[in-house]
């Protein structure tokens, strides 16, 4: 009796392992998503590169993944987050500087002139991005980053921009992990701001991100050794200079690429001229109900010359209307 309770118990634990095991491989990794070409694509490319005795098997060492932030991992309408970030940062400095009461551009940010400061062009975004980025320890500014991402909420949504992350890129994102990538941000945006909170966000550390870079030195304040961000940049992660800070920060081509914008084309197209397998993606905003739809005329995220390019070189396109079931983690699936 006792040896048959032994035997079943032993049925009954093999039986629910091996149960176990058949639902982790055939669960879908990416619920997120219609079924479609796309994500048979993604499936396929990350079988056949992980696949030992594939002929286009890569080393875990080389696979290397990069995505762009604004508008391929989180919503970029109807500004660069980072600029609403800048805005906000501007109206909460403003009781130091009275000047700024008749100061372009600061005056046409505390009078929510919207189309006074785009007229101020880059000069009037350089002059906000250096009042509102610089002058403070690193310290101070992830401080800073970290209390406006917890309690600012996005205009349209009402929702902390944290909560604007693509569901489907995070399973993505998850994903490739999964299958021994490791995952980067190579952003068009400033590297300290990214990093304050990207790994909450997406699972990626700070070491991981690749953005544009502010002047910072070393030095002393009150007995202590800071790092100074000054008022002048240092290096600028957009068009080419994506590739270029790859190479800088990675030593590695990717084997994986996601961007969403003209200015992602260069380091799409540098993965997409490695040797042996690569996979390269645009995601194209297209669902203006859920979120957005905008390409070629946008001031926000252009995709133009990219999309053409996009079909010329068979590039996969993520159609967000058409191959994501739901866009946000908060959002019910199609």
């Amino acid at each position: 009796m006792r040896r048959r309770l032994q035997a079943a118990c032993w049925f009954i634990s093999v039986t629910i392992a091996v149960c176990a095991s058949v639902h982790t491989q055939t669960a879908d990794p990416l619920p997120s998503w219609n079924d479609g070409s796309v994500k048979q694509a993604i499936v396929v490319f990350v079988n056949t590169v992980t696949t030992a005795n594939s002929k286009q098997f890569v080393s875990p060492a080389e696979r290397i993944a990069v995505f762009d932030n604004d508008g391929t991992l989180w919503t970029e309408q109807p500004m660069y987050n980072q600029l609403a970030f800048a805005l906000d940062r501007v109206k909460a400095l403003a009781p130091a500087h009275p000047k700024w009461k008749t100061e372009m551009p600061f005056s046409a940010v505390l009078q929510d002139d919207q189309e006074a400061f785009d007229k101020s062009g880059e000069e009037g975004l350089g002059r906000v991005m250096f009042a509102t980025h610089t002058g403070m320890t690193t310290d101070v500014f992830t401080n800073v980053v970290v209390e406006w991402i917890t309690g600012a909420r996005h205009p349209r949504f009402n929702r902390a921009y944290t909560d604007l992350v693509y569901q489907p890129m995070l399973e993505l994102l998850a994903y490739l992990r999964a299958n021994g990538f490791k995952t980067y941000i190579v952003s068009g945006g400033t590297a300290e701001f990214v990093r304050a909170w990207s790994e909450r966000a997406y699972g990626i550390p700070p070491e991981q991100v690749i953005g544009t870079t502010f002047v910072t030195k070393f030095t002393w304040r009150d007995g202590q050794p800071v790092l100074m961000r000054e008022a002048d940049v240092d290096f600028v992660d957009d068009g080419a200079g994506k590739p270029e800070a790859i190479q800088k920060f990675i030593g590695r081509r990717p084997i994986f690429a996601v961007g969403n914008s003209d200015g992602d084309r260069e380091m799409l197209e540098w993965t997409a001229g490695r040797a042996g397998a690569k996979f390269v993606a645009l995601v194209h905003h297209t669902d203006a109900e859920r979120e957005w739809a905008y390409d070629r005329s946008s001031h926000v995220g252009r995709l133009d010359k990219a999309l053409d390019e996009a079909a010329a070189g068979n590039w996969a396109v993520i159609d967000i209307k058409r191959d994501w079931r739901r866009v946000f983690a908060f959002e019910a699936a199609n």
